[in-house]
């Protein structure tokens, strides 16, 4: 697994560019602590440190993190960024966040996804949003043109969080227009979930 991902992030992005659903969700949210599940060609992670967050970056490809954590020294962003290696299967990041963002977070291997998700949702802060950003259709330079992929709605029930303790905010299928690592151009849609820690009982007052 480790080699497959290597080797897909071993051509570096000339400009990394953040994910269109995390820049409209996270534009207007005060900066906090961020974690980016899956950071891979690091977008999200540089744009979100550049808006003031302090962001722990996490990818099972130990390429895409000595690329993340270059490129965030020489941007003058290192003192925001920490970048560290995880199989998520394996192994989760430290700490409370603010915000976590978990973007296509979709892999031709095994992985748990409820779990990881789920103890997503339990690192967040009271106040704290879970965004959860999926395949909802299957582009044309996709590896798996049979692909189902679960609707926001259904990923929201497969974490069984309790209702008294996270609140979902949004669970939408949404049109978007891409363009494939060929060039190619066409409508897809994304199935974006925004889930907010609430107050725990025993601190509501």
């Amino acid at each position: 697994m480790t080699t497959f991902w290597d080797t897909h992030y071993a051509t570096p992005r000339a400009d990394p560019r953040a994910n269109v659903r995390l820049t409209e969700v996270a534009a207007d949210l005060a900066p906090g602590t961020a974690l980016d599940l899956g950071s891979g060609a690091c977008g999200d992670t540089l744009w979100l440190a550049r808006r003031g967050w302090r962001v722990t970056a996490a990818d099972v490809s130990g390429v895409a993190i000595a690329r993340l954590a270059g490129l965030s020294r020489e941007l003058g962003l290192g003192d925001r960024v920490t970048a560290e290696r995880h199989d998520l299967a394996e192994t989760f990041p430290a700490g409370c966040f603010d915000l976590v963002s978990a973007h296509y977070l979709h892999t031709p291997f095994a992985l748990p996804r409820a779990r990881v998700l789920r103890r997503a949702a339990h690192a967040l802060s009271p106040g704290g949003r879970l965004l959860v950003v999926d395949h909802g259709s299957v582009a044309p330079w996709s590896w798996d043109q049979e692909a189902r992929f679960a609707s926001a709605a259904e990923v929201a029930r497969s974490l069984e969080l309790d209702a008294g303790e996270w609140a979902v905010e949004r669970a939408d299928a949404l049109s978007r227009r891409a363009t494939g690592p060929g060039g190619q151009v066409a409508d897809v849609v994304d199935h974006l979930l925004l889930i907010r820690r609430t107050q725990r009982p025993s601190e509501e007052n």
